[in-house]
């Protein structure tokens, strides 16, 4: 069923995304703090754009945000042009920044307030996810409102899936940056490693990913990181943006990143090498 949805954030996640919506059918009003990326968004897919995100939110059954980080989200949800202001009582506001899980609990306690429904739901699958609609969704909150938004993120996502209460779906985005960054170092030290014993490795890329060592990032990350291409895909400063909070949660949790932590100190080498926009399978650079 068509539904009335608000778009916050047109950047290379959300621009895309946000197409996805209209071409399913649904009434997109978006904003992006770039008017001229927005009034582009609405020639190529109609809908329509707005003058500040309280506007985009006005008349919305489900508002959209997908912005850089906390202080990001804070500047486009409160405050009197923020989101919330705009929307009304019983809509949803639907966060997929890569936020803090304390930032998630805040909103969606402040949605609760006004008698809005909040749901935490960064995403996974990169650029390429986001345009060919194959994302994964992580959420928390409440399992009633996610399963009405569901069908409507299906026009996105291959996978919407409730992990827990608030903050539940910044966590499992956590979880899912310790594993992609221990697995890009080893397949990193694996390439070097490789290329200085002299062996073939794209044959070697090709028997390893029929094996154990087989991942996503071997499969669709190796033979680019053998070209030393990484003019794509998920950009080094926010992967540094993305451990340092979860180094922080670790640090509330108690819980021991040893690995993550060592990785985030060479994404903060890449950084300094003038790598911010690479992409995070470059690890492999410091090696060569």
């Amino acid at each position: 069923m068509p539904r009335r949805v608000g778009f916050i954030g047109l950047g290379v996640m959300g621009y895309p995304m946000a197409g996805h919506l209209a071409r399913a059918g649904h009434a997109v009003t978006v904003y992006n703090r770039t008017a001229s990326k927005a009034a582009a968004w609405v020639r190529e897919h109609g809908g329509q754009a707005a003058p500040s995100p309280a506007a985009a939110s006005r008349d919305a059954e489900i508002v959209f945000t997908c912005v850089g980080d906390d202080d990001d989200l804070r500047s486009v949800v409160l405050g009197p042009d923020g989101a919330l202001a705009g929307m009304t009582p019983g809509a949803t506001l639907i966060d997929h920044t890569t936020a803090s899980a304390t930032l998630a609990r805040e909103l969606h306690d402040l949605a609760a307030e006004r008698g809005l429904h909040f749901v935490d739901a960064p995403v996974s699958g990169g650029q390429s996810g986001a345009v060919n609609g194959t994302l994964t969704v992580m959420c928390g909150g409440d399992e009633a409102v996610i399963g009405a938004a569901r069908p409507v993120m299906s026009a996105y996502a291959r996978a919407v899936t409730r992990v827990g209460p608030a903050g539940s779906g910044q966590l499992a985005k956590m979880v899912n940056q310790i594993c992609i960054a221990g697995l890009l170092q080893s397949l990193s030290e694996g390439i070097a490693f490789g290329e200085k014993a002299g062996l073939d490795m794209t044959t070697v890329l090709d028997v390893i990913s029929k094996g154990a060592a087989q991942s996503w990032q071997l499969d669709n990350r190796g033979r680019t990181m053998l070209a030393d291409r990484f003019d794509f895909g998920f950009a080094v400063k926010w992967m540094i943006k993305d451990l340092r909070m979860t180094l922080e949660e670790a640090g509330r949790q108690g819980a021991e990143l040893p690995v993550t932590a060592l990785v985030a100190k060479y994404y903060g080498e890449i950084s300094r090498m003038g790598g911010d926009l690479w992409d995070t399978s470059c690890l492999v650079r410091r090696l060569r």
